[in-house]
């Protein structure tokens, strides 16, 4: 046997009215099993179901109870007993036990379980009865066995206790036999009598029985049969509400019990199916809310994305007018480029200018050396003329050579002025002719500048529109923000309506099981 361990000893109760079903095939393993059963074991729905039944089996249970279980209930017979369950972390609870074959042909399908809350009187006795069963076990001198969930004695008080379960036919004979004998006992007793005596004596003692018996018949038969009736009356009346109170230890108590254990099944299963049903509206109530919530987030979102394509539209807009400006500043970029060209071949021209007066004033420079020296020499001729005649007096060779050698160098001095004119006349007009290509770039450049204060102008603008872009753009990603809050929202919502529908799923499947456990014809 099974021994689930550790175990705390630390009882858990149920709560009141509390009702814990589940259902097993013929090898005792869980096929169904509803939420009461499942929070009463601390397992998880996952971990029950297919497991065999005994997962929960407490130690302190002896083996003869599960012994007598099996072998009533595998005999199609109901079992009714007090048992100790374990929970997963080694707690326990009391439940009062009852356990119902599933017939088929004659034969056990399945058996289903329904347990309640036992008083502590309940309680009390089992573990009384089961330190017996202990005791009985340890000594090897058994007194009394289990059987169908009762203690039946050994020897000859279970004899006289067979007497309590004849059938009801027997019962009837046994009580028509004795009727008759009683009728008949004067006729054997007082046979010297006069037989108008004895028919009265036998017509008294008849009545007397026949009294006793519709006694014993009423409360025998009669009564029962008529709580048999008022609990079926309320079955048919789908009322689930009702107490019996029975003895099952004769044939009108066993009917009275099957009947409750219809009741207390029934009652199981209502429960339960309510329980889900409970469980089914919730989700449905979760799933209508979350479809409300959706609903009102596409709305927003709707909202956003008109915004958006609004937004859109003004970025577009201002990316037409941005390319408009764009072409016009290529066209004057295009007359820049032609301008600047311009001025690059005045600049040019003026640069080669400049280069021929550089020529002309290095030559400038070179003659005017010579004229220097010229000057030098003709102060010296002249210095010499001065001193030869000094010396000479009246002879005026020296000076006659002087003379020639002064025109000679004056005559080169004019040459050089000569040359020095032309040479400045020259660069006079390549400086005049410079200054009118540096005024034409000047004008070249002007242009340029206003060329180039259009293109800031356009710039401008253009900066204008990429600003009325760049927040438009701001518009854009505010609402993308928002639209990807709301699309995890929604996200959420999905799968929150997910895990509904997988609760929906979950609940129907035990709805299936819970009330494929009765047979019924196909119509």
């Amino acid at each position: 046997m099974k021994i689930n361990l550790p175990v705390t000893q630390t009882e858990y109760s149920l709560h009141d009215g509390e009702i814990l079903v589940s259902t097993t095939d013929l090898t005792g393993r869980i096929t169904h099993c509803n939420q009461g059963f499942v929070h009463a074991s601390g397992f998880d729905y996952e971990e029950l179901l297919g497991q065999p039944h005994d997962i929960v089996r407490h130690p302190d249970v002896p083996p003869e109870a599960f012994k007598d279980l099996w072998s009533t209930i595998g005999h199609g017979r109901p079992w009714t007993g007090i048992v100790k369950n374990r929970r997963k972390n080694g707690d326990h609870y009391w439940v009062q036990a009852n356990v119902t074959p599933v017939m088929e042909n004659g034969k056990p399908k399945a058996y289903m379980s329904v347990r309640l809350k036992p008083s502590r009187e309940q309680i009390q006795a089992a573990q009384a009865l089961y330190a017996l069963i202990e005791q009985q076990r340890s000594s090897g001198k058994p007194s009394f066995r289990l059987h169908a969930g009762k203690v039946r004695p050994f020897g000859w008080r279970d004899s006289l206790a067979k007497l309590n379960r004849l059938s009801l036919r027997w019962r009837a004979g046994a009580g028509l036999i004795g009727l008759l004998l009683l009728t008949l006992s004067p006729a054997w007793f007082f046979a010297d009598q006069a037989v108008i005596a004895v028919s009265l004596m036998q017509l008294v003692v008849g009545v007397l029985s026949t009294s006793l018996f519709l006694s014993w018949f009423g409360a025998a038969v009669a009564s029962p049969l008529g709580g048999a009736h008022q609990l079926a009356n309320k079955l048919a009346c789908c009322n689930l509400d009702g107490n019996t109170e029975f003895n099952s230890n004769n044939p009108m108590g066993s009917l009275m019990r099957r009947l409750w254990l219809i009741e207390l099944n029934m009652r199981a299963i209502v429960s339960d199916v309510r329980a889900e049903v409970s469980g089914l509206t919730q989700a449905a109530q979760a799933i209508v809310q979350g479809s409300m919530d959706l609903s009102d987030r596409t709305d927003s979102q709707a909202q956003e994305v008109e915004k958006t394509s609004a937004a859109v539209e003004e970025i577009s807009a201002a990316i037409g007018d941005t390319a408009d400006t764009a072409h016009s500043l290529a066209s004057l970029s295009s007359q820049a480029s032609s301008e600047a060209s311009a001025g690059a071949i005045s600049i040019n021209q003026v640069s080669d200018s400049m280069q021929q007066i550089e020529t002309s004033s290095k030559r400038i420079t070179e003659i005017v050396g010579v004229i220097e020296q010229l000057a030098f020499q003709t102060n010296l001729l002249a210095l010499n003329a001065a001193v030869e005649a000094a010396h000479a007096g009246d002879q005026g060779r020296g000076f006659a050579v002087v003379a020639a050698e002064v025109r000679a160098l004056a005559h080169r001095s004019s040459a050089a002025a000569k040359q020095i004119r032309d040479l400045i006349q020259t660069s006079s007009q390549q400086v005049t002719a410079g200054s009118v290509t540096v005024d034409a770039a000047g004008d070249t450049i002007r242009k340029a500048v206003e060329q180039v204060h259009m293109v800031t102008q356009q710039l401008g603008e253009i900066t204008l529109a990429t600003r009325q872009e760049s927040l438009g753009v701001v518009q854009i990603s505010e609402a993308m923000h928002l639209l990807d809050d709301v699309t995890r929202q929604n996200a959420n919502l999905v799968q929150q309506s997910m895990l509904a529908c997988e609760a929906l799923s979950a609940r129907a499947d035990t709805l299936s099981r819970a009330v494929m456990i009765f047979s019924m014809q196909a119509v």
